[in-house]
């Protein structure tokens, strides 16, 4: 017997008014979809054919959504609605750790979903979600590295962290590398309540674990014992001072005023993107600025 459009929608209001009415369409509907899907793949490939089901599922209205994902005898056919699935449960879990890592609390984050989804999720999904962007971060902090980068550019960024009750700025460390390439590649963040020169030095020391041995040039600021660190942990590399910070050291030592002139002449001496302008003219034009 076949049904109207009309008649299929009557029978799917009622079916959704009954207790978990609408979570069991979502999973006929997900089916039907899949097998939809099935049907034209199998249109483009005439040796092949359906081959069963597999369990699947996902989550949908607070509940866990049980279906059957349709196969083909080739292991070839992946249904699309699942990939779009997979990719929300993935941004869920993105979101999640954002959250968290803003200094929400796990009840907090489970009241954002519910604003926001018209789900609230228990403290242990929202702890699972963390745990995986973690898990993802610990894989990406532990990662192999070069043996050599040309420049590894080091230094400090300092934000406000939820600690218990109150509010505290710590130090995160970053590791900034240029590859032989050419290519900016950050090897690792690291967070310690300050900066100090033993704080680098256990990092240097970490980055050689990942494989790290020799380092080009190595950019920092002006903290105090660096040098001596750069010389133990990576011998013959030769530091150089940071030329923002060089800037910044400068401009704070002349009035107001002046400052628009003095950036001006700081300019025309550090002229990194000019590729013809060379050592001997840099020192000429530090000279002039000088005098």
């Amino acid at each position: 017997m076949d049904l109207t459009k009309v008649q299929i929608s009557e029978l799917m209001c009622k079916h959704a008014e009954r207790e978990n009415g609408l979570q069991d369409l979502l999973e006929i509907i997900l089916e039907s979809m899949m097998l939809a899907e099935r049907s034209e793949f199998l249109r483009t490939s005439p040796s092949n054919k359906g081959n069963g089901y597999r369990p699947g599922h996902t989550y949908g209205h607070g509940r866990r959504l049980e279906f059957r994902s349709p196969r083909d005898r080739y292991g070839n056919f992946h249904p699309q609605i699942l990939a779009i699935l997979r990719n929300q449960e993935e941004e869920c879990d993105r979101l999640a750790g954002a959250l968290y890592t803003k200094g929400l609390t796990q009840e907090q984050v489970s009241d954002v979903f519910e604003q926001i989804y018209g789900q609230a999720y228990s403290k242990s999904s929202i702890s699972r979600m963390v745990q995986c962007v973690s898990d993802q971060v610990a894989e990406w902090q532990s990662r192999s590295l070069e043996e050599y980068y040309p420049i590894l550019f080091v230094d400090c960024v300092h934000i406000k962290l939820h600690r218990k009750r109150s509010v505290e700025t710590e130090a995160f460390y970053v590791a900034l590398a240029v590859t032989d390439e050419g290519r900016r590649e950050v090897l690792g963040i690291f967070n310690m309540p300050t900066e100090s020169a033993t704080g680098w030095d256990a990092i240097f020391e970490t980055l050689k674990s990942r494989g790290v041995q020799r380092i080009g040039l190595m950019v920092a600021d002006g903290i105090a014992g660096l040098d001596a660190v750069v010389g133990e942990r990576f011998p013959g590399t030769p530091l150089q001072r940071c030329v923002t910070h060089l800037k910044r050291n400068m401009l704070a030592k002349v009035r107001h005023g002046d400052k628009a002139a003095l950036a001006a002449d700081l300019r025309d001496v550090f002229r990194t993107g000019q590729r013809d302008y060379t050592v001997e003219m840099a020192w000429k034009a530090w000279q002039d600025m000088c005098e």
